[in-house]
């Protein structure tokens, strides 16, 4: 007969991502605070000072975020004067979204947020990469 037992939350892999997602989040919240930024914002932030002006389903691409849990992030961060958002001239199915002045000034603290950030995990480089490479194939895998 097979064993039926409930594998413990101590062998479930999904529960150490999620344990651990959520306390890198956590770990960013103070500094993003000081700066009215929410964690997903700052990851649209990231984004677009990478990139520049992107199409909204770039950016949920990008981010691997729906349309639909993009759009209102998107129109608060515009209410709250960091982007904006318009439709592409040459083809209106597309909403094209761009930094403001006020946006790309915050622009000055992502290195310090990133090497804070990096240094919070206690990670030496060869560590960080690893463990970088092994999420990105994860994700790839569980994405397929």
């Amino acid at each position: 007969m097979a064993d039926l037992r409930t594998p413990p939350l101590s062998d479930q892999l999904c529960f150490d991502l999620y344990a651990a997602s959520r306390a890198v989040t956590n770990a960013y919240r103070p500094v993003l605070a000081d700066l009215g930024l929410t964690y997903p914002q700052y990851l649209v932030m990231v984004v677009l000072w990478d990139e520049g002006t992107r199409t909204v389903r770039q950016l949920a691409d990008t981010l691997r975020l729906d349309h639909g849990t993009l759009t209102p992030l998107l129109r608060r961060m515009e209410s709250n004067g960091l982007l904006t958002r318009r439709r592409n001239r040459s083809d209106e199915r597309f909403v094209e979204i761009a930094l403001t002045p006020a946006g790309d000034e915050l622009r000055s603290h992502a290195t310090k947020i990133h090497c804070d950030m990096t240094a919070a995990l206690g990670l030496n480089p060869a560590e960080f990469s690893a463990l970088q490479a092994t999420l990105r194939t994860l994700t790839e895998r569980v994405s397929a």
